[in-house]
């Protein structure tokens, strides 16, 4: 005698055709999950030199929001001018007409002249990119120089003869605003063009020793506050960071997208592997 089959429990039809998501949820559902696959894709293709650059950028302008804080309350003049009484005490004459000479690499018209120079130069190498970033952080540098002029308006000081001519406000320093920039972002873009740490390291080298040369002889010359060079370094290195973070994201996005182009800078990684490529014929040829 057949027994009877008991009747399948609530509910069992159900687990085993699970229920399709409506459509609604499905759509959110997709939705969700492509924004998380773009996020992570996103900081991946960042990378740690996009990050590095904006976070020097937002440490600039926070350093710089300080300076200008102190500066306007007053509370920086008696060291600016203990500063520059001591420098106008020791002046020599032969170091006078050195740093007059050092201080026209920090003028509008030599950065803006050397920027073209070396675009044109980045163009003729295919690195279209490059050099528009170039010139946009020179021309940016030397516009925010002058909004930020005509923002606080500071005198320049008036503690000894200056050394040079000097027409505009004093804070920030456009000298060394500039030469921050533009020097920091042409040093970005050489290292950029190197596998070798030696040669990145002196190229970063000799560029902050120019800049701080520009720098320091705004003070010697005597047509600067000490506070008006430091903002003027702090805001030109924030730039030149932003700048170079913008370039670098724009690239790797742009790889991701479509593959290395022709007018990409080349990575250190990708430049190293070509030069161990190319050395490998050589060495066979030297066993042979």
């Amino acid at each position: 005698m057949a027994h009877p089959v008991p009747p399948p429990p609530a509910g069992a039809d159900r687990r085993a055709h699970p229920r399709e998501r409506a459509p609604v949820q499905g759509v959110l559902f997709t939705a969700l999950r492509a924004t998380r696959l773009r996020v992570h894709d996103l900081r991946t293709a960042l990378g740690a030199v996009v990050l590095a650059g904006a976070a020097l950028a937002a440490l600039g302008v926070t350093a710089f929001a300080g300076v200008a804080h102190w500066v306007r309350a007053g509370a920086t003049q008696p060291f600016d001018e203990a500063v520059l009484r001591w420098l106008g005490a020791h002046r020599i004459p032969l170091l006078e007409a050195l740093f007059l000479e050092l201080t026209f690499l920090g003028t509008a018209t030599v950065v803006i002249g050397l920027a073209a120079v070396s675009a044109l130069f980045l163009a003729l190498m295919r690195q279209r990119t490059a050099a528009a970033l170039l010139l946009w952080a020179t021309l940016g540098a030397v516009l925010l120089n002058f909004v930020l002029k005509s923002l606080f308006d500071r005198p320049r000081p008036q503690l000894f003869d200056w050394g040079t001519h000097a027409a505009t406000t004093s804070f920030p320093s456009g000298h060394a605003m500039s030469a921050a920039a533009v020097y920091g972002t042409v040093a970005f873009l050489a290292a950029r063009l190197t596998y070798r740490r030696g040669v990145r390291r002196a190229i970063y080298a000799g560029a902050t020793l120019l800049v701080l040369v520009v720098a320091f002889s705004r003070l010697y010359l005597g047509v600067h506050y000490p506070t008006d060079v430091l903002a003027g370094l702090v805001v030109g290195a924030a730039w030149a960071a932003f700048c170079a973070a913008a370039l670098e994201a724009g690239q790797q996005l742009a790889r991701r997208a479509r593959g290395p182009a022709e007018g990409d800078l080349p990575d250190a990684d990708v430049a190293a592997a070509k030069a161990h490529a190319d050395a490998q014929p050589r060495s066979r040829e030297q066993r042979r």
